[in-house]
């Protein structure tokens, strides 16, 4: 029996661990300011990055919604978290490295849905990168708030150049 207190005593604490991360970023009826959604939707960017960054694919595929619609200047639409999730892993992984520009970050509100944020992002290649050639783009992103949690929905990615 007292086995299987500890076991629960285990679960628990694990369940409430879960709540606690799910609580980092505020819901979007908790954010009461533009300051507040730009902390939050910055906090989520830094999640859906690390998680790009590290091939953490299981992350990366919790931040973002089955039905995903992915704009890219050079590689046209991808639909569907699954196709994201292999182009990530057959092309990202272990290959590029995304950093958000400082300073390029813009946050909005969209009313009942959740946030549309804007900005510009640097492209690495560690390990096979040309002295300091680097990439850049920009990017919108739509991030919803649905059943407690929030998932890019949308992205388009454009203006792929390298930086000069």
């Amino acid at each position: 029996m007292k086995r299987f207190s500890v076991l629960v005593l285990v679960v628990l604490m694990a369940g409430a661990l879960v709540r606690v991360e799910a609580q980092a970023v505020p819901a979007l009826d908790a954010i009461k300011s533009d300051a507040e959604l730009t902390s939050a939707i910055s906090a989520l960017d830094t999640q859906l990055f690390d998680a790009y960054n590290n091939c953490d694919i299981d992350k990366l595929g919790s931040l973002v919604t089955d039905d995903l619609e992915f704009y890219h200047d050079k590689t046209g639409l991808a639909v569907g978290k699954q196709p994201f999730l292999v182009a990530i892993k057959n092309n990202i992984c272990g290959k590029v490295r995304r950093e958000l520009v400082k300073g390029s970050l813009e946050v909005y509100p969209l009313k009942g849905y959740g946030a549309v944020e804007i900005g510009t992002h640097r492209f690495y290649h560690p390990g096979t990168q040309d002295h300091d050639v680097v990439g850049e783009a920009k990017f919108v992103q739509l991030w919803q708030y649905k059943d407690g949690a929030w998932k890019v929905s949308r992205v388009i990615s454009y203006d792929h150049e390298t930086v000069k």
